[in-house]
């Protein structure tokens, strides 16, 4: 995640200097973190689905180990066909 974030200052910044400012390089910096950030909002709890990489109302780029709503233990590897 902070590779992506990194490229995208890198195209704002390629983009002011070769053309100018542009709100369209804002655009694509913006776009390719929401892409990048995708997989990081379907890493959830899977007891009570609470998203693993939130802090309170803060967002922060590693997982809990740890729910911090139910006590799962998220480090866990769980079986793929746990129905039996």
């Amino acid at each position: 995640m902070l590779g992506v974030v990194a490229l995208g200052v890198l195209i704002v910044v390629t983009v002011d200097r070769m053309v100018g400012h542009s709100t369209i390089a804002f655009a694509a910096a913006i776009l390719l973190l929401l892409i990048a950030n995708v997989p990081m909002l379907r890493f959830n709890c899977p007891s009570c689905g609470k998203n693993a990489f939130f802090r309170g109302i803060f967002v922060i780029p590693w997982p809990n180990r740890i729910c911090t709503r139910c006590g799962e233990d998220l480090g866990r590897v769980l079986p793929k066909n746990a129905d039996g």
